[in-house]
């Protein structure tokens, strides 16, 4: 952290640990994945506490204040403290991942090629 009490982006999505390395947080803040504000930023943008980031991270999309800061990525415990999830972005996730576990997607089970009983089974149909 500086000393005007701001972090860089990538740094805070890395250590918030929603991204696994800051290589891939820089690559999602770039593609714009990631807003501050509901606008498209740069990785060095510095994040300050009380900005609102909408985050997509490519399994889940949340929307979250930032609470806390940080440089260093600790414990999941310490880093669920660096944000507060917004209730609508918790209502959100929570029909996304019902309608998942509804409806699933066709080629969820297919792992790989097809194997020759399989593609004997495809022949008959």
């Amino acid at each position: 952290m500086n000393e005007n009490g701001s972090v860089r982006l990538d740094k805070w999505l890395w250590a918030a640990r929603f991204f696994k390395t800051r290589s891939l947080a820089t690559d999602a803040v770039d593609s714009g994945k990631v807003k501050l504000g509901g606008d498209k930023v740069k990785p060095a943008r510095s994040v300050r506490i009380g900005d609102v980031l909408d985050i997509d991270n490519g399994s889940d999309r949340w929307e979250v204040d930032v609470m806390n800061l940080s440089e260093v990525r600790g414990p999941a415990p310490v880093a669920r403290n660096l944000y507060e999830e917004t209730d609508a972005s918790v209502a959100r996730r929570a029909e996304v991942a019902e309608h998942r576990r509804l409806y699933r997607e066709p080629g969820a089970d297919i792992k790989g090629r097809p194997t020759k009983r399989d593609r004997r089974q495809l022949g008959k149909l």
